[in-house]
């Protein structure tokens, strides 16, 4: 027993200096090179394609549709009547007050006539003039009351979109009618309040549709609505789109606004950035460890864009060095490193 433990003791000794010796050995990380390439930052959007000169137009009282005068595609002229609802009740009360301001204004010529040869007290006379006006009146508001049953165009265009049936029922928030002019077009799109203030006018967009994969189209920011909604906690922007564009009306894209665009920016992949807690108000901070004849040197950096494959560096770093990838939490300052083939 005791001569196998004899034999034993220098085969661990052995195995434990090599162990000791692979361990003092400089760690082997991964080395990537600091390109340079475009950046991109940008705010995140999405919205729909509309024209620029349009209305939505719908009936002005709950009634059925009788009749439907206009088709898609067809250009009409302000006033134009578009459709009209069934008004058989409300035409009937208007012809019955008609009725009765006629009697009221008949009534008030013969208590003239007595007031005038004085058969009649004066106070007669002011009671009927009163009520021959307020019959008037009633008559006159019943016969306002039927253009409520006639849909017109509230300004001249094209027919865009028809909803309306012959026979259905319609009321006030119904929209029967979309007219207006198919060009120019513009993307009414809804940024997110924590992004808005860095909006402005005349920033470039670039939209993606699903109508066109692969394509990217061009915008510009013409309209920031001052006032955001409070539900959605957004904020209405309008792009102007160029009068060659593909899109449609209707059409939904996706947009993002540019902020700041860099064709030469530094870029590493995400493998070699550490980054830092955060601090509001202030640029984004990270680590980055740096070879330098095989010895890894630590760099406080400021990052701009971070993307999926890269990650751009605005400070600290220069196009052309070398940054280590993966590297171990307990990598220090100066400490010699190995290569990875």
């Amino acid at each position: 027993m005791l001569r196998r433990l004899a034999l034993l003791l220098p085969g661990l000794a052995a195995a434990g200096l090599a162990a000791w010796a692979w361990l003092a050995l400089p760690p082997r990380l991964g080395l990537a090179i600091a390109t340079t390439g475009p950046a991109l930052e940008a705010v995140y959007a999405t919205g729909a394609v509309e024209p620029v000169h349009w209305a939505r137009i719908g009936p002005a009282t709950r009634a059925r549709l009788v009749a439907v005068l206009v088709e898609e595609g067809q250009r009409v002229a302000e006033g134009q009547i578009l459709a009209r609802l069934d008004d058989r009740q409300s035409r009937a009360l208007a012809e019955e007050a008609e009725a009765r301001a006629r009697f009221a204004a008949e009534d008030l010529a013969r208590t003239r006539t007595l007031v005038a040869r004085d058969i009649a007290a004066r106070a007669t006379l002011e009671r009927a003039e009163r009520d021959a006006r307020a019959a008037r009146a009633a008559a006159d508001a019943l016969v306002q009351r039927l253009e409520d049953y006639v849909v017109r165009a509230p300004t001249s265009g094209l027919v865009l979109r028809r909803d309306a049936e012959v026979g259905e029922v319609v009321d006030t928030p119904a929209s029967l009618f979309w007219i207006g002019e198919p060009r120019p077009l513009r993307v009414t799109a809804e940024v997110d309040e924590e992004d808005i203030a860095r909006i402005r006018l005349g920033q470039r967009a670039l939209l993606r549709a699903d109508a066109f994969p692969g394509q990217v189209l061009p915008a510009e920011v013409t309209q920031v609505t001052p006032k955001g909604d409070t539900a959605r906690k957004a904020y209405r922007v309008r792009l102007s789109l160029p009068a060659d564009t593909p899109l449609m009306v209707g059409m939904t894209v996706e947009a993002n606004i540019v902020l700041r665009e860099d064709a030469t920016a530094v870029l590493v992949p995400p493998g070699a950035v550490t980054m830092a807690e955060a601090v509001p108000g202030t640029p984004r901070r990270a680590t980055i460890w740096v070879a330098e004849k095989e010895t890894a040197r630590r760099r406080e950096v400021e990052l701009g864009v971070l993307g999926a494959r890269a990650i751009e560096v605005r400070g600290g770093l220069a196009a052309g060095e070398a940054v280590l990838l993966d590297a171990p939490a307990g990598l220090r300052h100066g400490q010699p490193i190995r290569l990875r083939p």
